[in-house]
């Protein structure tokens, strides 16, 4: 099939980085991410380009796709991992955290998806997978913020899922449950379930969904809401 791009936004961390690494070996791959260090050390380990982006930035986000469409010519699919924790009571929460998670998981998700759509669209193919939670499917005590920041993403994917118009374009959003990455470290073990899955795991789905064909059945839209290790 020959080697494609993928853009994997929160790639240096848990499910990005097993995204990123499940790709590696046959395709090109640029992670995304905020802290210089990490973007160095996930680069040097996987033998992969990387970029860093603070998604907050839509200044960074729209320079960090030019410079992967500058050096490969096109985008084949993009995943969008970055996410920021925001757990407890919404009065027990720092105003200046509450600001922190909606510019990352509210703002960073809408420039990310607009700046990958409008690469997408121009080359007339290419996937684009959200990372939601699972969260979404009920409401969780301890998680007002959190939730409502997730919940924004998915909206957003289903209006821009049906904007297409083309199963060429397909923007698909899939929602794992708590896994044992450095995510869940800030979150605590009470919110880890009994049973859930590894992000190696989790990962292959992702995979499988960034690597659909443009002539594959239409799945844009498509919702992956139990991504946790249970049948």
């Amino acid at each position: 099939m020959g080697a494609k791009t993928f853009v994997v936004v929160g790639g240096t961390s848990g499910l990005g980085l097993a995204v990123a690494r499940l790709l590696v070996n046959e395709h090109q791959v640029v992670v995304f991410g905020n802290v210089a260090a990490e973007v160095a050390a996930t680069t040097d380990q996987l033998g992969c380009a990387g970029a860093l982006c603070d998604v907050s930035s839509y200044e960074q986000v729209r320079d960090a796709f030019a410079e992967v469409v500058q050096r490969y010519g096109t985008i084949d699919g993009v995943t969008d991992c970055a996410s920021m924790w925001a757990g407890g009571d919404l009065a027990d929460l720092a105003v200046e955290h509450i600001r922190r998670a909606i510019e990352i998981n509210v703002l960073g998700t809408t420039y990310l998806l607009r700046e990958a759509l409008e690469h997408l669209r121009r080359q007339g193919h290419g996937n684009v997978v959200y990372i939601g939670a699972l969260a979404l499917a009920a409401p969780r005590p301890g998680i007002p913020v959190y939730r409502a920041t997730k919940s924004y993403g998915s909206s957003l994917v289903e209006s821009l899922a049906e904007a297409q118009h083309s199963n060429r374009i397909k923007v698909m959003q899939l929602h794992p449950g708590p896994m044992p990455t450095r995510l869940q470290e800030r979150v605590g073990a009470e919110f880890l379930d009994k049973v859930f899955a590894m992000p190696e795991q989790v990962a292959t789905e992702v995979v499988r969904l960034l690597l659909l064909e443009p002539d594959d059945l239409y799945v844009s839209g498509e919702r992956v809401l139990r991504a946790d290790g249970r049948w």
